[in-house]
């Protein structure tokens, strides 16, 4: 992590996920529906195929599992319908309505809890306990201080066999490359706020920090230790065709083998994916 947006407040990360919500427009169905979200269901695991894969969501059957960043819910339901007891929490108000609707309507209303909460003051919000799994998937970096949400799980939502499962943005990834040369001109010195500004589907978020191997050990201090790092996921679909849901790869990735391409996804995808323990 070599940038710091600790400055920036954390009302602007709120307004900027309420105004569209992540994934929000994976489907052309009637929000808020049955076929609504199982097409955005569909649709993100299509795109990104290791996501449950890392979550490995029937792993937590009978477990206690706390969501920082749950979104419109994606993930959320798939550890519900693996039979874990879910607490999710989400800064975003917009989010969280979806999310709660689509537990009523899947019938897991009673197996989850959801908060609106900024992870930062967690304890504040959610009672301090012991869960199995702490798992949050791309949200820590659009805060202001993630390092005071890892503080968070440490001392009061974690126990000696807990697991963390983490997923931060890689800096040495394809995509920061790609933002780089398509919209910095390769002004290097400020790809922190290019970063920011392109890492998302709407433009301009206010906050995102990214980090590489080492410096996301630096992130989980001294509470924890990695088990596990791996990185993946690069998004190989031109836009244009994309948002009419329709998937043409760009012509770079078009005719490259399956193996080559997963072979560059493990050397420089966009996720960094973290499983750790309690030390």
């Amino acid at each position: 992590m070599s940038s710091n947006f600790a400055e920036v407040s954390i009302n602007k990360v709120k307004d900027y996920w309420n105004a569209r919500p992540c994934n929000i427009r994976h489907s052309t169905a009637e929000v808020g529906t049955r076929e609504y979200f199982d097409q955005v269901e569909a649709r993100k695991y299509f795109v990104e195929p290791h996501i449950p894969l890392f979550a490995e969501f029937e792993k937590w059957r009978g477990k206690k599992v706390l969501e920082i960043g749950c979104g419109i819910g994606t993930d959320t339901i798939n550890f519900a319908r693996a039979g874990a007891e879910v607490t999710a929490v989400d800064l975003s108000v917009k989010s969280l309505e979806l999310a709660k609707k689509r537990a009523e309507i899947f019938g897991f209303s009673d197996s989850i809890n959801f908060f609106e909460a900024n992870a930062e003051r967690l304890s504040e919000y959610v009672a301090p306990q012991k869960f199995d799994l702490v798992y949050s998937f791309g949200v820590i970096h659009h805060s202001p201080n993630p390092e005071k949400i890892i503080q968070q799980i440490k001392e009061n939502f974690v126990g000696k066999d807990s697991k963390l499962k983490l997923m931060v943005y890689y800096r040495h990834s394809w995509k920061v490359l790609w933002i780089l040369l398509g919209y910095g001109k390769g002004k290097f010195w400020q790809l922190d706020k290019m970063i920011a500004t392109h890492s998302e589907a709407q433009t301009g978020c206010p906050i995102t920090y990214s980090y590489t191997k080492e410096t996301v050990k630096d992130l989980l201090g001294d509470g924890f230790e990695a088990e596990d790092i791996l990185v993946d996921h690069i998004f190989p679909y031109r836009i244009p065709e994309y948002v009419e849901h329709k998937y043409l790869k760009e012509w770079y990735f078009r005719y490259l083998p399956e193996s080559v391409f997963r072979k560059l996804e493990r050397m420089f995808g966009w996720h960094l994916c973290l499983t750790a323990k309690v030390k």
